[in-house]
């Protein structure tokens, strides 16, 4: 043992044992680690992935590390849930993994998230928050304990659910990405290739609290975005996701949910209310019909307009005031692509060895 907190599966036993620790949400990923083995052999592949579907039967997955806003972006009024975390894409459709929601709650409040709020009520385990004593009132402020604070409630505490959580081909695939660099676009279109290398990628960057005494935002990778919980070769997953994308005809989409106009402590923080436009119109088609530019050395598709969002920001390099710092950001992120992937770069998929290259292609040049 490396410490006194460990997660020990047998797969062969189908046991798992968690010691020193009594966090609830190393149940849910124990048992996420067990389906990314069990699934693939059959064919079906297993996502960390949030799902909706609309009114019209359109499905969208929602892919993003912590403080990404899969959660938030996922869990929309307009569509139904059919879940916030772990997903199953078979040849029939989506399903949903678990039957309920594990929220992230620290500064939860009715007006930015009236679904999960309302999720809150008896029945819902509420885990590392601080409340008072004689009123029982939740203080959702307080990093006391963690700020990791979360709630846990059944699925049908969310009031427009998809039950049962199953749902059709998806038609959307949303890569998020909290750059803390700000240099990325709001929203980007991908080719299959480029999907592959931001789905093995799994970049965002690590803002205070989402892990163990990191303050600072960094740059993270994590391949699939779930290197935590994938049990096979992450070029393995990539390849059955840009299958059964390329089968039903599925688009994928990056957007940064971060800063805009410089890093970290120089930019702001993407508008909510911005990201959810860019949302809505992946969702109702209308950026498919828009026009495209190529963005320098990521090789991004850009479109020129997207209702209800001011056009400049979505060409980052018009938010820098200082264009060579945009530059040298651009450049330093890209390295650290490159750097990242250099782990992925010995993998055959059955006979394929040029896969591997191809997607390397389809990164930053």
């Amino acid at each position: 043992m490396t410490s006194s907190t460990s997660i020990d599966l047998n797969l062969k036993r189908r046991e798992m044992v968690i010691l020193g620790t009594q966090y609830a949400g190393e149940m849910k990923k124990g048992l996420f680690s067990v389906m990314h083995y069990l699934m693939p052999k059959r064919g079906i592949l297993s996502l960390h992935s949030g799902c909706n579907m609309g009114k019209a039967g359109d499905v969208a997955l929602f892919f993003g590390l912590s403080g990404t806003g899969k959660t938030t972006l996922s869990t929309d009024h307009n569509r139904y849930l059919i879940g916030d975390d772990e997903h199953c894409w078979s040849n029939n459709g989506v399903s949903n993994i678990e039957g309920g929601c594990y929220a992230k709650c620290i500064d939860l409040s009715q007006e930015k998230e009236p679904d999960i709020w309302s999720a809150i009520k008896f029945g819902t385990v509420l885990e590392n928050i601080v409340f008072e004593e004689h009123s029982r009132e939740v203080d959702y402020s307080d990093k006391g304990v963690t700020e990791n604070t979360r709630a846990a409630y059944p699925i049908e505490y969310i009031s427009n659910v998809k039950l049962p959580c199953v749902g059709p081909h998806p038609r959307n695939v949303i890569l998020l990405a909290c750059d803390a660099f700000g240099v990325l676009p709001p929203v980007s279109k991908l080719t299959l290739a480029q999907t592959m290398y931001h789905f093995i990628s799994g970049y965002t960057a690590l803002v205070a609290g989402t892990e163990d005494g990191i303050k600072e935002p960094q740059a993270t990778f994590s391949a699939c975005f779930g290197a935590a919980f994938i049990m096979l070769h992450p070029t393995k997953y990539a390849a059955m996701l840009a299958d059964k994308m390329k089968k039903h005809g599925t688009t994928a989409w990056l957007v940064n949910t971060g800063w805009s106009g410089g890093s970290y402590g120089v930019g702001q923080r993407m508008k909510l209310s911005y990201t959810r436009k860019i949302i809505d119109a992946i969702h109702n088609g209308s950026l498919l019909k828009s026009t495209y530019s190529e963005t320098p050395i990521f090789g991004l598709h850009i479109p020129d307009n997207v209702e209800g969002v001011p056009s400049e920001i979505l060409h980052p390099e018009n938010m820098w005031v200082d264009k060579n710092a945009y530059m040298g950001t651009l450049k330093k992120l890209a390295a650290l692509f490159k750097r990242n992937f250099e782990n992925f770069l010995d993998y055959k998929v059955g006979n394929d060895s040029k896969l591997a290259q191809e997607i390397l292609a389809a990164g930053p040049q």
